[in-house]
């Protein structure tokens, strides 16, 4: 039997670009190759990456894209800032980003439509995937390549709900939806199930859910000495800037014998004592995890607030053995168990407790951390989200 071949056009596959989905698409990938998937894969932004686990082909308007990024920098460096920054409720289309899809449609699009044509001539695969990729940038494209090659194309958003246009999503990218027909593909995947209905209102002919994952050969725990008491990791505090004041403010300037440690960068509001590390390499993140007593997994408020919208902090953070606290997140026990493989808390004193609580019997945390390893090896591996996707897609491996 023939590998079932996908090409996969993805946002991004340079990690440097700090996309946040980009990291868990690598270990996607590797779970589709895994399960016997040949997987071509051709990047939106950035050049390509090759990897054991994927061919590559080029990306046709990395010019293009390279010069609206430097573009957009240097706006926000006028402006003072490092980013272009949006509303965190229902944004509005500026008059740029207007301008930008309007160029993109005559100059961008015509030239991925003719590459990608390519691409089916020459692989033939069994289906197309577009990982998170502002879908009105592709306008046309699938409805293209399905009529001249009857193949199926699929969108996969890994950011829903934030990708909405409700909340306009990262300060970083662009709106998915503005300008978009989500009904030109055959399917929509999603992190989320409880954006399916808003999909499916948008336009999605058919909407599935796939949940974020861990790779649990890489998410495993480090055997290094213990450098914080209290962790978090995130790309800045937006859409959760009162839980990072809850979870790390508050609780940092309530108990400073607490050596409270963030990773990343952007956060804008109360962050309390908590000292900034900056930016953990990706090769690094699972040391620093295993290198906290506690981490933390604060859910921005579209995700925790939409149920069962993933996000992959959580499952990552438990692969690697983490005792973890984290913010209410709407249908996480259907994922973890409280109080038996997670902490979950509803204050700031709440949390102060939680982590007094297993900074005082480390042997506690330490199992907590143990039982969500487990129920990550149990149920949610890539291997386990790659097995779910061929599912969605029909298609089936010989192994």
């Amino acid at each position: 039997m023939r590998a079932p071949k996908i090409l996969a056009v993805a946002s991004a596959v340079d990690l440097d670009f700090r996309y946040g989905c980009t990291p868990a698409w690598w270990q996607l990938w590797k779970g589709m190759y895994e399960a016997g998937v040949d997987l071509v894969v051709t990047p939106y932004r950035g050049r390509p990456v090759e990897s054991p686990w994927w061919r590559v082909a080029p990306n046709p308007t990395y010019r293009e894209g390279e010069s609206y990024a430097a573009l957009r920098d240097g706006l926000a460096r006028l402006k003072g800032d490092r980013y272009l920054r949006r509303a965190e409720e229902s944004p509005e289309e500026s008059v740029l980003d207007r301008l930008t899809r309007e160029t993109i449609w005559r100059v961008v699009t015509p030239r991925w439509r003719r590459h990608l044509e390519r691409l089916i001539e020459r692989e033939r695969p069994d289906a197309v995937v577009v990982f998170t990729v502002p879908m009105a940038h592709f306008r046309g494209i699938p409805t293209a390549l399905r009529e001249r090659f009857d193949i199926p194309v699929v969108f996969y958003d890994g950011d829903v709900p934030m990708s909405l246009p409700e909340f306009g999503g990262m300060d970083t990218g662009f709106n998915y939806y503005h300008g978009a027909d989500p009904g030109e593909y055959d399917l929509v995947l999603s992190n989320s199930a409880g954006g399916l209905p808003r999909l499916l209102e948008l336009g999605a002919r058919r909407a599935e859910a796939v949940f974020w994952g861990a790779d649990p050969e890489f998410f495993a725990p480090q055997a290094v000495e213990k450098e914080m008491d209290v962790f978090f990791y995130g790309y800045g505090d937006k859409f959760r800037r009162e839980w990072t004041a809850a979870m790390v403010g508050e609780p940092s300037k309530g108990a400073p014998e607490i050596d409270f440690a963030l990773g990343g960068r952007d956060f804008r509001g109360d962050t309390g004592s908590a000292r900034e590390i900056g930016d953990v390499p990706f090769n690094a993140f699972a040391r620093a995890i295993s290198a906290a007593r506690i981490n933390l997994n604060v859910t921005r408020r579209s995700h925790a607030t939409v149920p069962l919208s993933s996000t992959c902090r959580p499952f990552e953070l438990a692969s690697a053995g983490a005792a973890i606290v984290s913010n209410p997140h709407e249908g996480i026990e259907q994922w973890f168990e409280p109080e038996r493989e997670i902490l979950v808390v509803e204050n700031a004193e709440q949390a102060l407790a939680a982590y007094r609580r297993l900074l005082d019997d480390l042997g506690e945390a330490e199992a907590m951390g143990a039982r969500a390893r487990e129920r990550v090896l149990d149920e949610h591996t890539y291997a386990h989200r790659a097995r779910r996707v061929l599912d969605v897609l029909g298609l089936t491996v010989s192994v």
